[in-house]
């Protein structure tokens, strides 16, 4: 490796951003969280999504219409940066990338109990350690090896998963009775704020195609297309899978709950399709967060708020070794010694706290903005009554966020601020 910054290369064009925002959103949420949402809300789960997906998308067109005024890499970090200084662009890069660590352990914790599932012999803690190895490792390896081999893997577990989901969907679309989609007596739900963080945990993560700005092929216009149609397409989605799912299963799993709603779509072999297309789906999202969140950590040093450590880009495959390297070895960590429900909730929390501070630097961003820019970048309906409702989501999901989310994130604000302290005493001696 070299100390020397090669450029990053503008590889990444519509398709992939889309299967980049798909894998972001997309991963082990859709298939981890059906069986609780049954358990806690019945039939009114699908339109608790439905809701969710639509005041989500407000805070997804507010970053589309932020990204078009920006082409550098960075995304969020440059954002809160431009609007509020380098302290709260800090601020907001650090929450995003606990965001996609925990994010990152999530999936490989439910990637786990679909395997563990299907072999018995794998669900030893020992098992458990050499399975996060070799799949965090790989994926490490390979986001290293090259952003092409990453985008390769991307587009095809994009594939692997996508298909047989539309597949379920057109199955199990005529199992639904008119009596199922419209629910009764709402009913007495335990912990609402769990649950409402954990849908929204399955519709977050759209913000990681912004991180790579600096790789894509005209941003302005690809970024917040890529951003708007993947999440409308997603929402559906996963409306109609969870109305499925609550008119088809009778016998609710928590840890694995799409494989008894794959045996009654698909038959015999249902519970291996399901398995399989967990597998595709989570290790899409694993590749999609270690090929994005480095290169918010790579930006983040690069605008001297980490250490110049993390800026280092492999003299051979041009990629930000160090940090992919970095989240690996977190990754590894929380995805051993966490569980599903806890990292779920800290990842969720963590990129709800960073969308505020981005929603807010909207106005600061169109002032600061030259007339050329300001005319290129793209138009809300409204003014900013769209912003001001995804502002309002996200104050509504930090308020009723329970204790637990607050304590795993806790440890994560320690190790920034560790981190950002280090830096500047490097800058000090360095001046």
């Amino acid at each position: 490796m070299s100390a020397v910054t090669p450029k990053l290369k503008r590889d990444i064009g519509y398709l992939v951003a889309s299967f980049l925002v798909l894998n972001g959103i997309i991963g082990a949420g859709i298939f981890a969280l059906p069986g609780e949402l049954a358990d806690q809300a019945g039939l009114y789960g699908p339109w608790l999504i439905l809701l969710c997906g639509v005041l989500i998308i407000s805070v997804a067109w507010t970053f589309a219409a932020i990204a078009s005024y920006f082409k550098t890499s960075g995304g969020p970090v440059t954002y809160a940066s431009a609007a509020f200084g380098p302290a709260a662009g800090f601020q907001v890069g650090w929450f995003l990338y606990v965001g996609r660590a925990t994010s990152l352990a999530a999936n490989t914790n439910v990637l786990f109990n679909y395997i563990a599932y299907f072999w018995d012999g794998v669900d030893s803690d020992i098992s458990k350690v050499v399975l996060f190895i070799i799949i965090i490792g790989g994926l490490t390896v390979v986001n290293i090896m090259g952003l092409k081999g990453a985008m390769k893997a991307i587009s095809l577990f994009s594939l692997m998963k996508a298909i047989p989901i539309l597949v379920l969907i057109l199955i199990g679309l005529p199992y639904v009775s008119p009596a199922g989609i419209l629910p009764g007596d709402f009913p007495v739900i335990d912990d609402m704020g769990t649950l409402v963080l954990l849908i929204l945990y399955a519709f977050v993560g759209f913000e990681c195609v912004l991180f790579t700005s600096g790789e894509t092929k005209e941003p302005k216009k690809t970024l917040p297309r890529a951003l708007f149609t993947t999440v409308v397409a997603i929402t559906v989605v996963y409306f109609l899978i969870q109305l499925i799912y609550v008119n088809t299963v009778t016998e609710v799993s928590k840890d694995t709950p799409l494989i008894e709603l794959g045996r009654i779509l698909f038959g015999e072999y249902g519970a291996t399709i399901i398995i399989v297309t967990a597998l595709c789906s989570i290790m899409g999202t694993a590749t999609s967060i270690l090929l994005t969140a480095p290169r918010l950590t790579f930006s983040m040093a690069e605008q001297g708020m980490l250490p110049s450590w993390f800026s280092v880009v492999h003299e051979k495959y041009n990629t930000p070794a160090n940090s992919v390297l970095f989240l690996g070895a977190i990754g590894l960590f929380l995805g051993i010694t966490g569980t599903f429900v806890y990292l779920a909730l800290a990842s969720a929390l963590a990129r709800i706290i960073a969308y505020i501070i981005c929603i807010c630097s909207l106005p600061a961003i169109r002032r600061q903005a030259d007339p050329e820019t300001l005319k290129d970048a793209l138009k809300l309906p409204g003014g900013y009554l769209i912003p001001a409702l995804g502002l309002l989501v996200c104050a509504v999901a930090v308020v009723i966020s329970p204790l637990q989310s607050w304590l795993y994130l806790s440890g994560f604000i320690i190790l920034g601020g560790g981190l950002y302290f280090i830096n500047s005493r490097l800058k000090k001696g360095q001046s």
